[in-house]
C-alpha cells in the first residue's frame, strides 16, 4: 500500500509514530505538508499538484488536519476524494467534527447524550438561555478553542453574564453548557478505529483545573469501558462521518455524554497510557480498506432514475407494528429493507420474519416514489404562542411594512 500522511508536522509524535508503524508493517509511506498542494479543476480530471509538481497515485490518504488550515485542509483531503483516493477521514466528517456548534447540532438530532448546550448572539437571550441548561455553575465554549483553551466554568450568573457580553463584544462566537456537577475534573477518551474502540483512558485534572486535558497538565489513566461507553463512543464518530476519531465523554448519572469527537487525536498520550500500538491499528484498518473497499451505498445505488436509499420510521400506533418485514408488503412495493435499526442495536440484512416494534427504523433501498407515500406526514409541535406576537387590548395589530421600510 502507498499511503500518505497530510501533516504540517513531520516531527510531532503522532505522525513519526505512523510512519514508523506503516513501514514496519511493508508499506510505501510519505509524510505530505498539507499546504504545499495546489489543486486543479477542469472537467473530468480533478488532479493535484505538490510543490508544483504533479501528484503520483496513492492509495490511501490519513489527513492530519490542524485546527488552523481546516478550510484549505479539508479542500485538499476533498480533491482526494474526487481522485477516488480512500481517505481515512472524509472532508465532510473532518468540518462537522472541527466546528463545536455544527457537531452538536448534529447529533442532537440522535438518541445519543450529549450535554444541554444552547448558541445565543442577542444579550437579552443570555439569562433564558442559561436557565434552560439548568443554571449556574455552567460551561462557557469559544467555539474555535481547542486543547482545552476557550473553556470556561462560571460559578454563578452574573458571573456567566459578564464572560459571555465580553467575548460576545471581541466577535467571538460562544456556547453555553450544562454543568455535569458528577464528572468535574476528569473525562473519558476513547479512541475509535473502523467499528471498534481500540483503547480508552481517563483524564484527570489536577489542583483546582476542572480541565482535564493533557495539555492542562490533565493526568491520565487507562480505562476499560462498560459496552453503552463503546457503542456511545462509535455512533458519535459515525454519526459525524469518521473512521478514526478521539471521543470525548463525560461519565454522568445518566450515562455518557459526548463533549467532543476529535478528527485528528493525538496518539501520545493514549497510547504511553495504554502501551497500545493504536498507530500499528490503524494502519492496519487503512490497509484492510484499500484491499477490500466499504462501498457508500447512498452514492452508489441512486444511479437508476426512481431509485434511492431511505430510512422509513415505524413511529407508535403504525399499522406496521407487530408484523413480520415479510407481512410489511415492502417487497411488493419494490422495497428492500437493507439495516434494521432498534435503539442503540443495529441489524443488518434483517431476516423477512423479524417482527417490527415502535420505534424501529429500516434504512430502505427501493422506488423512491413507494417509500415516499410510507412516510407519515410531519406533524407540528404544539408551541405556546410567544408574547410579544400577541397584541394587547391596547394595540393595534401590526401594520404590514413595505418592501422599502423592510
Amino acid at each position: 500500500m502507498k499511503l500518505a500522511i497530510l501533516s504540517c508536522s513531520t516531527t510531532c509524535y503522532s505522525t513519526r509514530r505512523l510512519k514508523e508503524a506503516a513501514l514496519q508493517r511493508g508499506h510505501e509511506i510519505k509524510v505530505l505538508n498539507t499546504l504545499k498542494f495546489a489543486i486543479d479543476l477542469k472537467a473530468g480530471e480533478p488532479d493535484l499538484y505538490f510543490r508544483s509538481k504533479q501528484l503520483t497515485q496513492y492509495d490511501a490518504v490519513l489527513p492530519r488536519i490542524g485546527n488552523s488550515i481546516t478550510y484549505f485542509g479539508t479542500a485538499v483531503v476533498r480533491q482526494f476524494e474526487q481522485m477516488d483516493v480512500y481517505c481515512a477521514n472524509s472532508s465532510n466528517g473532518i468540518s462537522n467534527s472541527r466546528d463545536k456548534l455544527r457537531s452538536m447540532q448534529i447529533l442532537s438530532r440522535h438518541q445519543i447524550g450529549i450535554p444541554e448546550t444552547t448558541f445565543v448572539r442577542d444579550k437579552a437571550d443570555v439569562l433564558p438561555s442559561i436557565e434552560r441548561v439548568g443554571g449556574a455553575p455552567v460551561i462557557i465554549k469559544l467555539l474555535e478553542g481547542t486543547q482545552g483553551v476557550g473553556v470556561i466554568l462560571a460559578d454563578s450568573v452574573k458571573i456567566a453574564e459578564a464572560i459571555i457580553e465580553t467575548l460576545q463584544s471581541t466577535k467571538q462566537n460562544v456556547l453555553v453548557q450544562k454543568f455535569v456537577a458528577e464528572s468535574k475534573g476528569k473525562d473519558v477518551r476513547a479512541f475509535v478505529v473502523g467499528d471498534q474502540v481500540v483503547a480508552a483512558m481517563r483524564r484527570v485534572a489536577q489542583g483546582q483545573e476542572f480541565r482535564s486535558n493533557v495539555h492542562r497538565g490533565g493526568v491520565t489513566e487507562p480505562v476499560e469501558l462498560t459496552e453503552e461507553y463503546r457503542d456511545a463512543a462509535v455512533r458519535a464518530a459515525q454519526i459525524m462521518g469518521l473512521k478514526v476519531a478521539g471521543v470525548d465523554m463525560l461519565e454522568s448519572n445518566t450515562g455518557p455524554q459526548i463533549m467532543e469527537v476529535n478528527s485528528s487525536p493525538g496518539l501520545e498520550g493514549i497510547e504511553t497510557c495504554t502501551q497500545l500500538d493504536i498507530a500499528g491499528t490503524i494502519v492496519d484498518f487503512i490497509a484492510a480498506q484499500v484491499d477490500f473497499p466499504e462501498i457508500d451505498i447512498r452514492q452508489r445505488l441512486t444511479v437508476s432514475r426512481g431509485y434511492g436509499v431511505s430510512e422509513l420510521h415505524i413511529p407508535e400506533g403504525s399499522e406496521y407494528i407487530g408484523r413480520t418485514i415479510n407481512e410489511s408488503g415492502l417487497r411488493e412495493k419494490d422495497i428492500n429493507a437493507l439495516t434494521l435499526y432498534r435503539g442503540t442495536t443495529v441489524i443488518p440484512n434483517p431476516r423477512s420474519d423479524r417482527v417490527l416494534e415502535p420505534g424501529d427504523r429500516l434504512l430502505c433501498f427501493g422506488k423512491l416514489e413507494s417509500m415516499r407515500q410510507l412516510v407519515p406526514k410531519k406533524t407540528q409541535k404544539q408551541r405556546l404562542p410567544e408574547a410579544q406576537d400577541l397584541p394587547t387590548q391596547s394595540e393595534e395589530p401590526p401594520v404590514e411594512k413595505s418592501e422599502e421600510e423592510k
